[in-house]
Formats: structure tokens, C-alpha cells, sequence
């Protein structure tokens, strides 16, 4: 790993004695949004977001379906149904999008009362399928990633299954930009919003980090990839997030690693909490497509099991904050280098 002398991640190493952790008794809080005034919000499985504030205190929203009544539906395993927010983004008026893992719908949630709509949960006359992650860019459109069009996620954990995508969504509709992906799971622009990154999870040889060019209408092209083809034992890359620098910050999800690609296309890992043997059993059923909840629940540990995302928070954001699937709280660590922002209400 070459990273210049420059990036301010030059030397820079994860301390664990230095994490601190913010919030209590969450539930599987995959995606973190965090405002300039300290706020966090989390996502959370019991039906809504998490309201962490600056202060500690804690307020759960939960969703109010304003069309089909309440949307929660009890004690169920929210991994695999029931409603189950994954990917927020705030929209234009700081109300929160939610690509919802367990209705396959795109919402928009009420972040004060819970009052949740459906924007849509068809695309070209199909349901959408695994909903896992949206973004809203400075031009105010909305980006959707589809995982699978399966019902349930765990068999779409195979090297050869393409049917995941990516939808755009405006003024125009909600359309599909790039597909034939393999597990799609979170996206990001680049500072400019030249590019569009995207991670497919999985892949024949494990998954990586894809881009595209986007014109002025928000269509994509000169697909490439951007991560290394083999990013090491355990490749399940799940969220991405960039710094003001131009390194790409990443995790793995079911191997409990954070890692980085630095502008130059170097890639380091920077934590790596995985049980190797537990990891290894899971890598060898992968590629073998055999991976059962079994082997798949016995991954899982180090500060936040099931590492999802990175998130920069903190008045100056220079605090990570990692999302995990079964952490109940969120670790946070300070970096020598900003996030980039996120998209501000349109001009």
C-alpha cells in the first residue's frame, strides 16, 4: 500500500482503546445520518428511525403508513420480513428517506411524526425487489440500489447471481440506469458528482466497487471498476463513503473489516474484527454457492458484528461512525481528514 506522504491517512491506524460508542439498545442500526448539530439517526428494525441526540437522549419514530394504516407488524426476525429500514438519506426538507429491505418499497418518513408514504415500489411495471440503499445528490435526484429482485436475500449470497440494479429517480420517474449487478448494495458520489460509485457485494470473485460517469441527465457510462478485482478474504463490501481528500472508505460486512481505496487506487485495510476460521467457512461456501443461515450467523464480532457503514458526523466531520446489522449501539473514532458532505437543499 503506497498512499502518499500527502493523504492525511498517511500512518494513520484504527487505535481500538480510542472508540467510543454512542446510543443504546438499537436494532440492527445498518445506516447512520448525522447533522452538523451532533444529531444521529439511525435505522432501526423495530419499523422507523432513531433519533440520537447531541444531549444522548434517545427518540424512536416509529413509521404510520398514511395509506395502507400502521405498518409494523409485531415481533417477527427482521432480517427476513416485516418492515426493515436499511439505506436513509434526508430529502430536500430533512425528512428521511428510506429504502425499506422488507416492504421493497421506496419511502419517505415524517422525521418528526413517523408519517410514512410510499414514493413507489414498481419500476417499469415490476416490483422493485430488495430495496438496500438511496442517496439524493446536490440536483435533487434520488438514487435507488436494488439487491435482488428474490424475495428473500440469503440465497442472492451466490458468485453468479446479476440481478441487481441501480434506479434513478426525478421529475421524470423512477428509471433503471445501470443493471446486471451482483448484489448491489450502497452508492456515492465523488465530490464533483462526475462519478457514481457502486458496491456489488458479491461476485465471481468476490465483490468490488464499480463506477460510472454521469452526464447532465443523470444517465451512466464507461462502466469500470474502481476497487482491486480480489479484495482479500472475506470480500463482502457493503457501504462506502468518501472524505474530503478523495480516499473511499468502505466495510465487509459479514468479515467485520473497514478498509480504504486512496485516490491512486491503493487499497489497505484498516480493521479487521473477523473470526479468520469462522470467515474462511463462509468464503468456501460462498464460491461454492452453498451458504446457509448457519454458517452465515456464525460471522459476526469485533466493535460492531456485521460492520454495514461509515458515516462522518461531528461539527467538523472528522468522526466515523460505523452502522452494523447486530450492534446495539454505534462506535465512533476520530480521523485526520473530513467527510464529504451530504447533499445540501437544492439552490
Amino acid at each position: 500500500f503506497s498512499m502518499k506522504t500527502s493523504n492525511p491517512l498517511y500512518g494513520f491506524e484504527i487505535d481500538p482503546e480510542k472508540i467510543t460508542y454512542v446510543g443504546e439498545g438499537l436494532q440492527r442500526p445498518e445506516c447512520i445520518l448525522a447533522e452538523s448539530d451532533g444529531s444521529l439517526w439511525a435505522a432501526d428494525a423495530r419499523g422507523g428511525v432513531m433519533h440520537i441526540h447531541p444531549d444522548g437522549k434517545q427518540d424512536i419514530i416509529t413509521q404510520k403508513r398514511t395509506d395502507e394504516g400502521d405498518i409494523n407488524k409485531g415481533d417477527v426476525n427482521r432480517f427476513f420480513e416485516g418492515t426493515l429500514p436499511n439505506g436513509l438519506a434526508f430529502d430536500r426538507n430533512g425528512d428521511i428517506l428510506i429504502s425499506n429491505f422488507g416492504t421493497d418499497c421506496l419511502e419517505l418518513m415524517n422525521r418528526h411524526t413517523g408519517e410514512t408514504k410510499v414514493l413507489f415500489d414498481t419500476v417499469d411495471g415490476s416490483p422493485i425487489g430488495k430495496v438496500n440503499f438511496v442517496l439524493r445528490d446536490s440536483k435533487d435526484r434520488i438514487w435507488i440500489t436494488v439487491t435482488t429482485k428474490l424475495k428473500s436475500w440469503l440465497p442472492a449470497l451466490v458468485p453468479d447471481l446479476d440481478d441487481g440494479y441501480i434506479i434513478r429517480y426525478d421529475h421524470r420517474g423512477a428509471h433503471i440506469v445501470a443493471d446486471h449487478l451482483h448484489f448491489t448494495n450502497e452508492v456515492r458520489f465523488d465530490a464533483k458528482e462526475e462519478y457514481l460509485y457502486a458496491v456489488e457485494t458479491t461476485g465471481v470473485n468476490g465483490g468490488h466497487i464499480l463506477r460510472w460517469r454521469v452526464d447532465e441527465n443523470g444517465d451512466l457510462h464507461n462502466r469500470e471498476t474502481y476497487s482491486p478485482n480480489q479484495m482479500g478474504t472475506g470480500a463482502f463490501p457493503d457501504g462506502i463513503a468518501f472524505d474530503a481528500y478523495g480516499n473511499l472508505w468502505g466495510t465487509m460486512v459479514y468479515s467485520d473489516k473497514i478498509w480504504v481505496i486512496d485516490p491512486d487506487g491503493d487499497y489497505r485495510i484498516l480493521y479487521d474484527g473477523g473470526d479468520p476460521a469462522k470467515v474462511k467457512a463462509l468464503d468456501d461456501a460462498f464460491y461454492e454457492s452453498r451458504v446457509t443461515n448457519e454458517i452465515l450467523f456464525a460471522t459476526g464480532q469485533g466493535i460492531a458484528p456485521w460492520i454495514a457503514s461509515v458515516c462522518f458526523g461531528g461539527p467538523n466531520r472528522d468522526t466515523v461512525y460505523v452502522g452494523s446489522l447486530r450492534a446495539t449501539n454505534i462506535p465512533s473514532f476520530k480521523v485526520p481528514v473530513q467527510g464529504l458532505p451530504l447533499a445540501s437543499k437544492p439552490s
